[in-house]
């Protein structure tokens, strides 16, 4: 796939003005939008994902278009499983809601900037030496292997730790607890400090570089086109803000999706290692087709969101049936007790009336 270098350019200037108008509607209306409103912007952006894959079926090839759905699915299913640690974040600096949006959208504008940067470097490298899928794959399996053996613990424990960066922040910057509407930065007592805001932006930026360095390989599995690598991360990305407003709730429910995504990236993990067996060795192995990845991944993410669902479902049935049992014994021992407590009219001793 030869792309010219306007076409990138018209890309890149295109995604920047998204994200500008963005921060502009932002910066002069803070808000936490409404259901309905993420809901819309969510669709728009998933529409113009849609849309973009069926111009390049057009305007490329319908294999390149293959390409681009299924690497978007996979970012995209990914990016959900990083909104888990987005409300992590954001709740352990205690963001204000109004104030969420921007958070949300300086992460977003840093993930495009660390996936571009990595995402230039994996290109030079699996160019230069495509052995290199080795490695990926490897790095996959690990990936997958902790996430499937993390996920068995009990999420209500899991808390936001600050890293070494941002506790390095805190110890040589003087800081405050108190956010100063969406300030980085104020002047308290003379004194130049550091407002959470900040604080909460440095921990969601590196948490992105975190994220990329098993998302990069994931999609180079299933394409090593540089530009359809980028744009499946963009598209993936862009949408993220709206989609933390409009399922942040129910990302509680989704109890299998870590496992899920571990049966996604060991299956991309092992296609990149046959991928590069295929290519550095003489050995007849077989290849597996984008097509059958794409199957793979729609049906592991069917299944575990109905497994979630039904989960959770049932989790809330025996919650409220203990509740109601409670509810129920409690009563009856009130009325046990209250009953006990009463004598009755065969028990009364007769009063003896005259002499």
């Amino acid at each position: 796939m030869d792309i010219q270098p306007w076409v990138w350019a018209v890309t890149i200037t295109v995604l920047l003005a998204v994200i500008a108008v963005d921060f502009v509607i932002i910066a002069r209306k803070p808000h936490e939008p409404s259901m309905k409103e993420a809901a819309a912007w969510v669709g728009v952006y998933v529409s113009l994902a849609i849309a973009f894959g069926i111009g390049l079926g057009f305007l490329s090839t319908p294999a390149q278009s293959l390409d681009f759905f299924t690497g978007w699915i996979v970012e995209y299913s990914m990016s959900v499983d990083n909104l888990f640690v987005f409300i992590l974040i954001l709740g352990s600096f205690a963001v204000p809601a109004k104030h969420r949006q921007r958070v949300l959208l300086v992460g977003i504008a840093l993930a495009l900037l660390f996936r571009g940067l990595f995402i230039a470097l994996g290109a030079a490298v699996v160019n230069a030496f495509a052995g290199v899928f080795f490695l990926f794959g490897a790095f996959l399996l690990y990936t997958a292997w902790k996430l499937i053996t993390e996920s068995g613990g009990d999420d209500d424990d899991e808390e936001y730790k600050e890293n070494a960066v941002v506790r390095m922040v805190r110890r040589f910057l003087p800081t405050t607890d108190k956010y100063h509407e969406a300030k980085l930065t104020v002047r308290i007592d003379g004194k130049r400090v550091v407002t959470p805001m900040l604080m909460v932006m440095i921990a969601v930026g590196l948490t992105d570089i975190l994220f990329a360095l098993d998302s990069i390989p994931a999609i180079f599995g299933i394409t090593q086109e540089p530009y359809l690598v980028f744009t499946a991360n963009a598209f993936a990305l862009m949408g993220l803000r709206q989609l933390y407003f409009l399922i942040g709730g129910l990302l509680t429910k989704l109890v299998y999706l870590n496992k899920g995504l571990s049966v996604i990236l060991g299956f991309i993990g092992v296609k990149l290692i046959l991928h590069a067996l295929h290519e550095t060795t003489d050995w007849h192995v077989p290849e597996i087709g984008t097509l059958t990845s794409l199957f793979v991944i729609i049906a592991t993410l069917a299944v575990t969101t109905v497994a979630s669902l039904m989960k959770a479902k049932s989790t809330e049935a025996k919650e409220a049936a203990a509740a109601e049992a409670g509810a129920d014994g409690a009563a009856g021992t009130a009325g046990a007790t209250a009953s006990h407590g009463r004598p009755e009219d065969d028990d009364e001793v007769p009063t003896r009336v005259g002499g």
